[in-house]
């Protein structure tokens, strides 16, 4: 009976699934390692709880999330109650109400796990880990590069150091065509030109605007490169703040981090809709999946908010584009080994594995219970690998 049931208790919900011991020792290390170095450049850590009230989950920049949020009935209030689909909007919550009499600019910082109606992206999981940061209260090119070197020097925490940043500036394609006075009629089509980089749509749809679309669409890539053409371009004013502001960020990103790769794709503005100036996606060469992603946004409850920016890291895409960490190494200690042998390998940096009855063979019994080591009459011993 206990067999035939097994593979149905083992079942998951598609999205979700188990970390055996290795993958989630692993991820704990990295998460701690990233939060470590949060931690080091100011940013407290905010513990929002899972679960809140529908209404103030899903306020302010919450509302972006609200297709992708579970929903249930609290039995104890009788009100709608959210499962958290994204942490950035609680922590702004929190900023705004418990943190609201706090000297800004605020940092903080944030680790847990998110359930979402739907998998994103490259990705199949529907539970995402998330560790971010969260700088509130300033608005300036400075404040978006801390943002981005913290965020490197953390995924570097974790082996990763071959990365690129993708600047973006989501509300930059709906000013220009504003400012240009572009027909509301025309605009759908262009836009959708843009998302699928088309450009022969582009110059098919863009009227007046077709040469500076078609332009700073075929610049996307290196940032200096970018960053040209989107400078040289004739822009209305509104676009033109937008593209200054950008360069500038750049050049803050670069006088901190010369050797950090940026790339810039001008008329990118897919993204979550609250970002409201300078975003980014964080990848590794070889990975297609979005390792963090971040960017300027108004955090509050209500409008019109306080400037901020922020980074969101996904510990388990980070965790498959970083190298391999090497398991410390476990030792069999017999029941009867001296308490202070364990004190001692463990403070060595060897996982030690108490023995909790005699056993006539120490080196099986390590064997048994996946050791490389037993601790014997002679001392350490390494089993052979034979």
């Amino acid at each position: 009976m206990t067999e035939s049931l097994a593979p149905s208790l083992a079942l998951l919900p598609a999205g979700l699934r188990d970390l055996l011991p290795s993958e989630a020792e692993t991820e704990a290390a990295s998460v701690a390692a990233i939060m470590d170095t949060f931690t080091a450049h100011g940013y407290q850590r905010v513990k929002p709880p899972l679960l809140e009230f529908e209404d103030g989950l899903l306020a302010g920049t919450g509302s972006a999330m609200g297709e992708q949020t579970f929903r249930l009935m609290d039995p104890d209030s009788h009100r709608m109650m959210g499962l958290r689909a994204d942490m950035t909007p609680q922590v702004a919550r929190i900023a705004t109400t418990r943190l609201g009499h706090w000297p800004r600019p605020l940092r903080v910082s944030y680790a847990g796990q998110c359930l979402r109606v739907q998998s994103a992206g490259l990705a199949a999981e529907r539970q995402v880990a998330q560790a971010g940061i969260e700088l509130i209260g300033h608005d300036s090119p400075e404040a978006d590069a801390e943002i981005v070197r913290v965020g490197a020097e953390a995924l570097a925490a974790v082996g990763l150091t071959n990365i690129s940043f993708d600047l973006t500036l989501p509300p930059f394609v709906p000013t220009l065509l504003e400012g240009a006075g572009l027909p509301v009629p025309a605009r759908a089509g262009l836009i959708r030109a843009l998302d699928r980089k088309d450009a022969v749509a582009v110059a098919e749809r863009g009227g007046a605007l077709a040469g500076t679309l078609t332009e700073l669409l075929l610049a996307a890539g290196p940032a200096d490169r970018a960053l040209e053409a989107l400078l040289a371009a004739t822009l209305p004013p509104g676009a033109r703040a937008l593209a200054e502001r950008l360069a500038v960020t750049v050049a803050t990103i670069h006088a901190h981090m010369p050797g950090l790769r940026l790339t810039v794709d001008p008329v990118e503005f897919r993204g979550l809709r609250y970002h409201t100036g300078v975003s980014f996606s964080v990848f590794a060469p070889g990975h297609p999946e979005e390792l963090a992603r971040g960017g300027r946004y108004l955090c509050g409850l209500a409008e019109p908010g306080e400037p901020a920016t922020g980074l969101t890291l996904y510990p388990d895409a980070v965790l498959r584009a970083a190298p391999p960490k090497a398991a410390k190494p476990r030792v069999f200690l017999a029941a009867e080994a001296d308490p202070d042998t364990g004190a001692e390998l463990r403070a060595a940096g060897y996982a030690t594995v108490a023995g909790l009855d005699p056993v006539a063979d120490p080196a099986a019994e390590a064997r048994r219970l996946g050791c490389a080591f037993y601790f014997g009459a002679t001392g350490l011993v390494a089993l052979s690998t034979e």
